[in-house]
């Protein structure tokens, strides 16, 4: 999606360790014009598939989920990444660990909202090595619901996560796919 990818270039920020900082415009401070249009390109991608549930993890991938979940008319669910106390004790769970904050979660979500008969979309704002998207699957998977696959707005195609998911039969469609990364430049693959 060249309008993210442009995006991107202009006002992303690399930094050491392979860290790309979006938070100005997608994660943390939302262009919400931006957002719609990924909400648009994401539903062209998957309007056949007969979505029924759009999953994602909080707290980053929410506002994407949710531009997805308007044009697609599905509901958006999140995973939480710690129980709380409105939250009953019938959930499924998983274990994921964010190489970003250096922390593992238990992340889970409520039977009640991930059932058997629905057609689970994974929306998500990065996907890198793939832990968060591997623990939603696992959600998805103990629900016995359907994987329809995985919406990523930018995935780090040099790092495993996307090929592993591919590799094993997963749609995967990212939206901007970074080919290399260093402190002073990135490519994008097409």
């Amino acid at each position: 999606m060249k309008l993210l990818e442009d995006r991107i270039l202009k006002d992303g920020k690399v930094y050491p360790g392979e860290v790309l900082k979006v938070s100005g415009f997608l994660n943390h401070l939302i262009d919400e014009s931006l957002l719609d249009e990924i909400g648009k390109e994401i539903s062209a991608r998957f309007k056949d598939d007969n979505v029924t549930k759009i999953l994602t993890i909080e707290a980053s991938g929410i506002a994407i989920a949710c531009a997805a979940a308007r044009y697609l008319h599905a509901p958006m669910l999140f995973a939480k990444k710690s129980k709380t106390s409105n939250i009953s004790d019938s959930c499924y769970t998983a274990e994921v660990m964010s190489y970003t904050h250096g922390t593992k979660s238990t992340i889970c979500v409520d039977k009640d909202y991930l059932c058997a008969g629905d057609r689970v979309l994974i929306v998500d704002d990065f996907l890198a090595r793939g832990e968060a998207v591997k623990g939603l699957i696992s959600l998805i998977n103990q629900a016995g619901a359907t994987l329809t696959g995985c919406a990523i707005a930018i995935e780090k195609g040099f790092q495993p996560g996307g090929a592993e998911l591919r590799a094993h039969g997963i749609r995967v469609e990212s939206l901007a796919i970074i080919e290399s990364m260093t402190d002073t430049s990135l490519t994008f693959r097409h």
